[in-house]
């Protein structure tokens, strides 16, 4: 059972009476006897019982990690013994994946699952990885694992082809791509050692809710109908975070080749090739993550004031000492400045000293901007995201601001 094996037998039952919980609850969200798990209930429930790091906030290949192990938490209904289910989108390179075909596209495929896999080993400083699923079925759940693995490229076989998709297979699991929509999918097998979990499903869950509220003798009570119930439960299952005021998205290039609907662009000079400015010498590990103006107007108290020391998490729980500085606060930066370089460039982007960044390696790499969020005045996070999250996060600031 992989991972699970490694766990107490407290801890694994904490875990499937929450599942048991949860799903019991079902007829709030589906009439389905098929228990209901939302995905983010399911990574919150599993986290809580294994003491694992909640990968919420940041879009990576992994849900969660604990003791150096990268896990993708999945919850699907089953309908059989297998399931075929979506692993990974390529929509920002759609356009170069309908020119392949066959094993040329199957072969490309598989370098941007596998570096995408490997970017997040880097940046996590896993070591392991598994899939963990969650199998809903008629009136159970039927939890297992299965290994993480990057597709094999040397036994690619080709299943079948078409307008629409194209199925492979290599030495270890079977895929399927859809061409149109960009879509990797992967069959997931139940094995024969598994946990069953047999869910009753409340057929009145909004009474026995009912049951728990208490109302405060001292406020007036408000009449609240059971619609109002589950739509405040659904909402509750989702982390909405504030654009500007909880998070920011900062690009690793220069938007303004995109607004201008040309090839996006890292400067060669500056940002994160800093260290390739003339006027002096200069070392290679000056770099630093630019603020655009846009936001800076948009979040003017986000980050601390100029030169304002503060503590910045990396993704694999290494904390930087950051400022914000340069005129008019344009620049993230680290002090020491090379722990930036050392970790963007050297760890993650594997380029060498003097190597210049482009975006064609941010391509190949599938993420070019990066998430800050704010715990705290003195306290935040960062995380990579993928490509064209920047533009999205700035159209939706502005439907939101609007």
């Amino acid at each position: 059972m992989l991972f699970l094996k490694t766990q107490s037998e407290q801890n694994i039952k904490k875990y499937t009476n929450s599942l048991k919980a949860i799903g019991a609850f079902s007829n709030l969200f589906s009439s389905s006897e098929k228990p209901f798990i939302q995905y983010r209930v399911a990574e919150n429930a599993f986290c809580e019982a294994f003491t694992a790091e909640n990968l919420a906030r940041a879009d990576v290949a992994y849900d969660a990690i604990i003791n150096g192990c990268g896990i993708g938490i999945k919850t699907f209904i089953l309908s059989g013994n297998s399931k075929i289910e979506k692993v990974a989108e390529f929509n920002s390179l759609s356009t170069e994946l309908r020119l392949l075909k066959g094993m040329d596209l199957a072969n490309k495929l598989a370098d941007c699952r596998n570096e995408r896999i490997k970017f997040a080993d880097r940046s996590y400083k896993t070591t392991n990885r598994i899939y963990h699923i969650i199998g809903r079925d008629k009136l159970e759940l039927k939890i297992f694992e299965t290994p993480y693995d990057l597709i094999d490229k040397a036994s690619i076989e080709i299943i079948a082809e078409n307008k629409t998709s194209l199925k492979f297979k290599d030495s270890l699991n079977e895929y399927n791509f859809n061409i149109s929509k960009s879509v990797l999918m992967k069959r997931f097998v139940v094995p024969k050692e598994h946990i069953k979990i047999d869910i009753e499903i409340l057929k009145d869950p909004i009474s026995v809710l009912l049951d728990l509220v208490k109302p405060d003798s001292q406020m007036n009570t408000k009449f609240i109908n059971k619609n109002e119930i589950s739509s405040s439960i659904g909402q509750l299952t989702q982390d909405e975070l504030i654009p500007f005021k909880d998070y920011v998205i900062l690009p690793l290039y220069s938007p303004n080749a995109k607004k201008l609907s040309k090839e996006p662009i890292v400067p060669l000079k500056s940002q994160l090739n800093q260290w390739n400015a003339g006027g002096r010498t200069r070392d290679f590990g000056e770099v630093y993550i630019s603020i655009p103006a846009e936001t800076r107007n948009n979040a003017p108290d986000f980050f601390p004031n100029k030169d304002s020391v503060f503590n910045l998490k990396i993704p694999n729980g290494n904390v930087f000492s950051a400022k914000v500085c340069q005129q008019d606060s344009k620049a993230l930066m680290t002090n020491p400045n090379n722990a930036m370089s050392n970790w963007i460039l050297r760890e993650i982007f594997a380029l060498a000293e003097g190597e210049i960044l482009t975006y064609d390696k941010l391509k190949e790499i599938g993420y070019d901007s990066v998430k800050i969020t704010k715990s705290s005045s003195d306290e935040y996070f960062i995380d990579f995201t993928p490509l064209d999250e920047y533009e999205k996060f700035m159209e939706k600031s502005k439907e939101d601001l609007a």
